[in-house]
C-alpha cells in the first residue's frame, strides 16, 4: 500500500487521502500503457520517485486554503496531483503543452473525485491568472524557467515563505543557479527522506 509508505512521513493523512494515494498504482499503470507519461522503469518506483518526490515540495511548504499554485510542465500530474491530495483546500492549475499527457491528469482527477484541481493543454507563457506559487518538476533550466512565470504571481504573501517557485531538481546546481542570475533557497530532500534516491534532490525556492 502506497499510504503505508506515505505515513512514514505524512502521519496524518486522513482516511480518504490514504485511499486516493492507494489507487494511484492502478490507475497510472492503466493509463500508462494506453499514454506513456512515465518511463517503463519507474512506474513500479511510483510511489517513491513520482508521489513522494513530489510530495517533496510539502516538505518546505504547507500550502494554505484559498491559496492557488500553479504547476507547469505537469506531465502526467506531478507534482500536482500528489500535492492536490495532499492539500484539498488548495487549488491546483496543473498545465502542459502535451495534450495527451493533459487527458491521464483530467482522467486520474476525474477517478480520484478531486474538486480542486483544474488541467489545461496550454503553455506555461499562455495561462493568463494570477497565482500564490508555482511549482514544477525539473522540466528546464531555472534561467529559462523563470521568465515563463515571471509577473504570474499575487503580490500579496499569506504564507511562511513569500509568494514564489518551488522547483523540484537534482544534482550539483551550482553553475544552473550561477547562470539564472537568481537569488534562491536550496532545501536538501535528503534532510527530510531516508531513501537514497534524494540524495541528490533538492527544493529550490525562488522569490517571486
Amino acid at each position: 500500500m502506497i499510504s503505508d509508505y506515505l505515513l512514514k512521513y505524512f502521519p496524518n493523512l486522513t482516511a480518504q487521502q490514504q485511499e486516493q494515494f492507494n489507487r494511484l498504482p492502478e490507475l497510472y499503470t492503466f493509463w500508462n500503457n494506453q499514454i506513456n507519461v512515465i518511463s517503463r522503469k519507474d512506474i513500479d518506483m511510483l510511489g517513491e520517485r513520482h508521489v513522494l518526490h513530489s510530495l517533496g515540495i510539502a516538505k518546505v511548504m504547507a500550502f494554505l486554503p484559498g491559496e492557488n499554485v500553479l504547476d507547469v510542465g505537469t506531465g502526467g500530474g506531478f507534482p500536482g496531483i500528489p500535492l492536490a491530495i495532499l492539500f484539498p483546500e488548495t487549488q491546483f492549475h496543473l498545465v502542459d503543452s502535451i495534450g495527451k499527457k493533459i487527458k491521464v491528469v483530467q482522467e486520474v482527477e476525474k477517478a480520484l473525485g478531486l474538486k480542486n484541481v483544474k488541467a489545461s493543454h496550454q503553455r506555461a507563457e499562455q495561462v493568463d491568472e494570477k497565482f500564490d506559487f508555482v511549482v514544477s518538476r525539473a522540466v528546464t533550466q531555472l534561467k529559462d524557467f523563470y521568465p515563463w512565470v515571471r509577473g504570474k504571481f499575487n503580490k500579496q504573501s499569506k504564507n511562511k515563505l513569500p509568494n514564489g517557485i518551488l522547483y523540484l531538481k537534482g544534482g550539483d546546481l551550482a553553475q544552473e543557479i550561477k547562470e539564472s542570475g537568481l537569488k534562491v533557497t536550496q532545501y536538501h530532500l535528503k534532510d527530510y527522506f531516508a531513501e537514497e534516491f534524494f540524495e541528490t534532490k533538492q527544493v529550490i525556492y525562488v522569490k517571486a
